[in-house]
């Protein structure tokens, strides 16, 4: 009982936390919760309008109670395979979940359902209050987005030079507010007769904004006025550059991150050192094909290797097509031989992939003599033994993830 109890915990761990594209149940989960997350927050934005929200709350209604129950649910189960991860796991079953109910992410599951659960004490002229605080379920796309993901992670990698930033940012604006007090608290008393008061004009300025609700009128008051706005056009747009750059990089790590796995799982490649896949890597091109696409033909020479980094192929085989999806490759052996395709592969979906051509890679290998013994020995051993024709390129091995295309799946 104990054993299957914890299969099924890691099995919904790997649903839950672990999702992959090749994993059907986790995607299916994965599109359930974004499409009720996206249902909420419409719900929440309609229920403003009264004469919609006459009309339409018995649905309005309806849509709440399912969507706390199927995230009452979620983060329940989420609390109980939390043991599960890596970073929690040597903490013991209850350590891990108070660790895991600390995270940014589990903090924004309870607060998605804490409003619904705390309408049923608070009287009901609140109860419109605390529909707003549902809008925190939008905070859950961050866990489905790895963009929104990698801007979180670049704005913490930049915490110390935004904070130095703003903390310019806002000495500006006490130097304006102070001098622009000086000069003009005597005509303008009204809007700066205080430093707090003149702040909203600084801050106005220096943005750019400009309002035009408080403007100076004195001769240098106005000079004042022109050089916050020249101080405002380059301190506020380096915050700007430095969330983008440190963005691009973090894209470009995970990317990075990405195509070494990638690599790295390739039988051909799984025994090099790190320094070695990196000098693969920098073979890598990408190409794209829409939907139906021909990426190679049956009988015409293989002289590259494919690894798909987003979408799916279909490889038409004799005993029925099958599919290979995200984090999948093919065409290995090209790479180690002259050889002709034993089978046509074409995009089942508009398709993204990395290719690695033979012949930059014997140039590799010919400046990399450590390299070249590594891949032929597991050449040689993966040869042995293989499904592949006399000439063709497709082994057993690089169909392992492969799934068999039913009717109407993957059709080109």
């Amino acid at each position: 009982m104990r054993k299957t109890s914890g299969r099924m915990k890691q099995r919904l761990f790997q649903i839950l936390e672990q999702g992959t594209q090749n994993d059907v149940a986790s995607r299916i989960v994965d599109r359930i919760l974004i499409t009720l997350i996206v249902l909420n927050v419409v719900v929440v934005v309609l229920e403003t309008v009264d004469s919609l929200y006459a009309v339409w709350r018995p649905w309005f209604l309806a849509v709440e109670i399912l969507s706390v129950a199927v995230f009452t649910l979620e983060y329940v189960l989420r609390l109980w395979v939390a043991d599960e991860h890596i970073l929690f796991r040597e903490k013991g079953p209850i350590l891990a979940r108070v660790r895991y109910m600390l995270t940014p992410a589990a903090i924004i599951d309870l607060l998605a359902i804490l409003p619904s659960y705390a309408g049923l004490f608070v009287p009901a002229a609140d109860l419109r209050f605390l529909r707003l605080f549902r809008l925190v379920r939008f905070l859950k796309l961050a866990r489905y987005s790895p963009g929104i993901n990698s801007l979180m992670l670049a704005m913490r990698s930049e915490m110390r030079a935004l904070l130095a930033a703003l903390v310019v940012m806002v000495g500006l604006a006490l130097i304006g507010a102070s001098t622009m007090y000086l000069l003009e608290r005597h005509i303008q008393p009204e809007h700066f007769g205080s430093i707090p008061a003149a702040l909203w004009w600084a801050v106005s300025t220096l943005t750019t904004v400009g309002y035009g609700d408080v403007v100076p009128v004195t001769p240098a008051g106005k000079v004042l006025g022109g050089v916050m706005m020249f101080f405002g056009l380059g301190m506020f747009a380096l915050p700007i550059g430095i969330i983008a750059t440190a963005f691009a990089q973090e894209v470009h790590r995970r990317d990075f991150v990405v195509r070494w796995g990638m690599v790295a799982r390739a039988p051909l490649f799984e025994h090099l050192s790190a320094n070695e896949i990196a000098e693969v890597m920098k073979l890598l091109q990408s190409q794209s094909f829409r939907a139906g696409g021909l990426i190679v033909a049956k009988g015409e020479p293989a002289h590259s290797m494919y690894f798909i980094t987003a979408g799916a192929v279909e490889i038409d085989l004799k005993d029925g097509p099958v599919l290979l999806e995200t984090g999948a490759f093919f065409g290995e052996i090209a790479l180690m031989r002259k050889a002709q395709r034993s089978a046509t592969v074409r995009a089942a979906e508009d398709t993204q992939l990395l290719v690695l051509d033979a012949t930059d890679f014997h140039h590799l290998m010919e400046k990399q003599p450590k390299i070249a013994t590594h891949i032929r020995e597991i050449a040689r051993s993966r040869l042995k033994g293989s499904n592949i024709t006399p000439r063709g390129d497709i082994v057993a091995d690089e169909l392992a993830d492969a799934h068999p295309v039913t009717d109407g799946e993957g059709a080109s």
